[in-house]
């Protein structure tokens, strides 16, 4: 076999890659796993985005090479939305940036202002990917420690300690992912002039804005965030769209442009019909929340009661797609879901996937139906 290149040394295979293998295997011989753990929403879209991605697809040229900068009307839609709901002014020409995904977004970022050994400011606990994608263009991952103590929110004191010359960019992630934890405006201000103050660029990843969350912000709506800031959103949570691959990029005009040049040469343009879709998504009104949002919300509360039956521990305050709990005192995460796995044929997240200050959490996702989660709720109540 070919060598791998060194750059894959320090990066593992995605831990939902690897263990998804093993569920499936375990599925074949005959277990009833039940999968609590993965954030992809099992809700439809709305009938007008179905009917959108339909009709756009019998459109002459739908099915040709499409822009790199997506169509106007969606870059118009994004615009529109943030305009909306997040009270942010962008210009759809040049201050957006359509993504297969916002996934797609955190390479092309890193690719397009990181080079050997800059380094990166990480939150632990905190997406993989951020990590992942810090090592594969061979930057230096420089963790910050999010805490149950501080509300899951950076200690500026303890940040300001590190050696932060040639940190060129900080992963932040509010609506936090795992915790769900949210950030304020006022929250929001001290990332901005935190930034200024070290010339960092704060990239905000935004996905779960909507999710059980009344408070929806954007780090641009912060004066002068533009200077410093950008943020990726997705229409994969909010508008149960994850497989369609619809992200954006939004932000400083100079900056997108800096990350254009590395998505050109990437990918050639999304489907058509999905760009239509993603329009139609857009212009859906805040009903569509509340009706998503109840049925999480019913969902939620009978996640509430697995946890309670696992003698864990919770904040009933914090909303977003998933719900973090704290393990009973000396359980280690990984130990005790696999224990769910081999034992009661549940699979739950352990919070270590998303650093070591995720030891000692689990993670469940709002993801399936409030009969499965039911059916988990009669098979734990048994576990010790």
């Amino acid at each position: 076999m070919i060598q791998k290149a060194d750059r894959l040394n320090d990066v593992k295979e995605y831990y939902f890659s690897k263990k998804l293998r093993e569920v499936a295997a375990l599925k074949k011989e005959g277990k009833p796993v039940i999968n609590i753990a993965i954030g992809s929403p099992d809700l439809k879209p709305a009938p007008s985005v179905i009917a959108a991605l339909n009709s756009a697809a019998q459109l002459d040229g739908a099915h040709g090479y499409q822009s790199y900068q997506g169509i106007p009307e969606l870059r118009e839609g994004f615009s529109n939305f943030y305009k909306v709901n997040y009270n942010v002014s962008l210009n759809p020409a040049n201050e957006v940036l359509p993504l297969m995904g916002s996934k797609e977004g955190i390479m092309h970022i890193s690719m397009a202002f990181l080079n050997k050994g800059d380094k990166v400011l990480i939150p632990n606990p905190g997406y993989p990917t951020y990590l992942s994608v810090t090592k594969l263009v061979e930057a230096e991952p420089v963790f910050y420690n999010l805490t149950e103590a501080t509300n899951w929110l950076p200690n500026f004191d303890e940040i300001e300690k590190e050696n932060l010359e040639n940190v060129k960019i900080m992963w932040v992630n509010y609506p936090h992912m795992p915790t769900g934890a949210a950030a304020s405006k006022e929250d929001f201000k001290q990332l901005i002039a935190f930034a200024k103050k070290h010339n960092i660029l704060i990239v905000n990843d935004n996905p779960y804005s909507f999710i059980l969350n009344e408070n929806p912000i954007s780090i641009l709506a912060v004066e002068g965030a533009k200077e410093v800031a950008i943020e990726l959103n997705s229409l994969s949570k909010t508008f149960s769209m994850a497989g369609w691959r619809v992200g954006m990029v939004v932000g400083d005009a100079e900056i997108l442009k800096a990350i254009l040049q590395v998505k050109s040469n990437m990918d050639s343009g999304m489907f058509l019909g999905i760009q239509k879709g993603a329009v139609e998504a857009l212009k859906l009104s805040k009903s569509w929340f509340e009706e998503q949002n109840e049925i999480y919300k019913k969902r939620r509360a009978i996640v509430w009661k697995i946890f309670d039956a696992l003698g864990c521990t919770y904040d009933a305050t914090i909303g977003g797609l998933f719900v973090w709990a704290k393990l009973p005192k000396e359980k280690k995460s990984e130990e005790f879901t696999d224990l769910l796995l081999y034992e009661k044929d549940v699979f739950i997240t352990p919070g270590t996937i998303f650093g070591s200050n995720g030891e000692g959490y689990i993670r469940a996702s709002l993801c399936v139906s409030s009969v499965i989660f039911e059916e988990v709720l009669t098979r734990l109540k048994t576990v010790k």
